[in-house]
């Protein structure tokens, strides 16, 4: 059972995950060429269905910017929004049976190297994203985060190309939300005081609009025209929001490109899901991890739903679990919360919705991303040393460059390497001796004798001397791959002709008539 100031936490968090949701829910969706209202239907059953299912209590889940292009040649590939709803379906249905046959436990292998650079590289990405909309230039749509951009821009570049396109009025909403914003998390406000439990970034939604409100009355040439406020689907009845639901095309089952799709989808969703499950555990710093079989179940249940209403995949998503983390969460409650106010913001308050300019929810997004990636992370993992520093610092760069994916793969062979490095140090180690003419050879044996240490055997066996004697001592060993063992019977045999008396400890011997059949 809550307390009355835990449920007071998640109200708040949950308000200030909603405001972070609004715009990534329709710009994402907007960004992988689907209907606006379809992020905002994802966003609802992330924050609903996903969340009564899953066993995180800090993870949201929502449309992510990991599938826009995963989406928009989807689309292209079958030729309408409506088959790859059934696409989605089938990613739903793919995710419950990884669950059912526990292949969420691959989420317990990402080296925390890894993860902690790509909650870095979002939230360098986050504000350099944001950077833009602070001033006005707001043709990037929010939510999406790859580098390079539709209009032939990249990240880097965006930043140059928006100095031409600055706008004063969103400039000073910018500015003076990000001094409320430095107040708001200072020692001014005392914890425990009435104005603790409003959240700083209600406070500067509500500045952002009375601000518009009074340029449009005493300063009408700094007034926020529609183009740089939030825009959302108008829905006044219950059949409007009906008729905004899309259903898919089940003709689609007839195309088997719908099936590779589908089962594309619910890969590069289920591995995002673990990814930012795993990192919100160590975001909020949990003893017990969530169970991932259970959250792969949840999002094929919340995937199998969007397919069947109309909206785009979802993903357990690291902005939204961070902020929710920041904001103070406790428990589900605040998930709840903010899929109650998506729901509640398209039915009872649109209008409100709409007067939101886009420079007051760039801020909070800015304070997301900001600590995502403290300066005092870096300085932490460089102390470490470069074991961990140099798979960090690749999966950053290589996201900042490409996209999640692809810096999560990179930073994974980085931290590999260095794995195999060190199974490189474990020797197999070689001593020689001179009795009464006759030399005699020992070469010893780890406990894990990989291929790995195929190289390196090779090369003691090469300069052990004809008409001599050797030993290969496996006392230690407890597991030996198969390439060794080849060698080693391949090696016996011509030591035979060489005239090589060679004798085996411990060492299984295998038959190489056998294996060459």
């Amino acid at each position: 059972m809550l307390s009355t100031k835990e449920s007071l936490k998640d109200i708040q968090a949950g308000v200030v995950v909603f405001l972070v949701a609004v715009p990534l829910c329709l710009g994402i969706a907007l960004a992988q060429n689907a209907p606006p209202f379809s992020g905002i239907i994802s966003g609802i059953i992330g924050g609903s269905i996903v969340m009564l299912i899953s066993g995180a209590k800090y993870s949201i889940s929502g449309p992510t910017a990991g599938m826009t292009a995963i989406m928009i040649s989807s689309i292209k590939e079958l030729g309408n929004f409506e088959m790859v709803l059934t696409a989605i379906c089938i990613a739903g249905l793919f995710q419950i049976l990884f669950g059912i046959l526990k292949v969420g436990i691959i989420g317990y292998y990402f080296p925390s190297s890894v993860i902690k650079g790509m909650l870095s590289a979002i939230g360098i990405i986050l504000i350099i994203k944001q950077i833009p909309h602070l001033i006005g230039y707001d043709v990037d749509p929010e939510g999406n985060m790859s580098f390079f951009q539709d209009d032939g821009k990249n990240s880097f570049s965006e930043l140059i190309h928006m100095v031409n396109y600055f706008t004063l009025g969103p400039a000073i909403i910018s500015a003076i939300s990000i001094i409320i914003l430095l107040f708001w998390n200072s020692d001014y406000i005392k914890p425990g005081s009435r104005l603790s439990f409003v959240p700083s970034a209600l406070i500067i939604v509500a500045a952002g609009l009375l601000l518009n409100k009074l340029f449009q009355l005493v300063f009408p040439s700094l007034l926020i025209h529609q183009n740089h406020l939030v825009s959302i689907p108008t829905i006044k009845s219950a059949n409007d929001l009906l008729g905004s639901l899309i259903f898919p095309d089940l003709s689609a089952l007839n195309n088997i490109r719908t099936y590779s799709i589908g089962f594309t989808i619910a890969i590069v969703v289920s591995l995002e899901s673990l990814l930012s499950i795993d990192a919100t555990d160590k975001l909020k710093k949990e003893s017990t991890p969530t169970p991932t079989n259970r959250e792969l179940i949840a999002q094929g249940v919340g995937n199998l739903t969007c397919g069947l209403v109309g909206g785009v995949p979802i993903t357990s998503a690291i902005i939204r679990s961070s902020a929710n983390i920041n904001a103070g969460a406790t428990s589900k409650l605040s998930g709840y919360i903010h899929g109650a106010l998506l729901f509640a913001s398209i039915l009872l308050f649109p209008d409100l919705l709409t007067s939101i300019p886009n420079a007051s929810l760039a801020v909070i997004l800015l304070f997301t991303g900001y600590k995502l990636t403290r300066i005092g992370l870096f300085k932490s993992m460089y102390a470490i040393g470069q074991k961990q520093f140099v798979p960090f610092i690749t999966t950053i760069a290589v996201m900042l460059l490409t996209n999640m994916l692809i810096g999560i793969i990179c930073g994974l062979a980085a931290a590999l390497l260095y794995i195999i490095r060190d199974l490189m140090k474990i020797p197999v180690k070689k001593s020689s001796t001179e009795i009464e003419g006759t030399t005699h050879t020992l070469i010893t044996f780890p406990e894990n004798v990989s291929f790995i240490n195929k190289g390196a055997l090779l090369k003691m066996l090469n300069t052990v001397p004809y008409n001599s004697s050797l030993i290969l001592d496996g006392v230690n060993i407890k597991s030996i791959d198969y390439d060794v063992l080849e060698t080693i019977m391949i090696y016996k045999q011509e030591a035979v002709k060489n005239g090589i008396k060679i004798q085996l400890i411990n060492i299984q011997e295998i038959d190489l008539h056998i294996i060459r059949k």
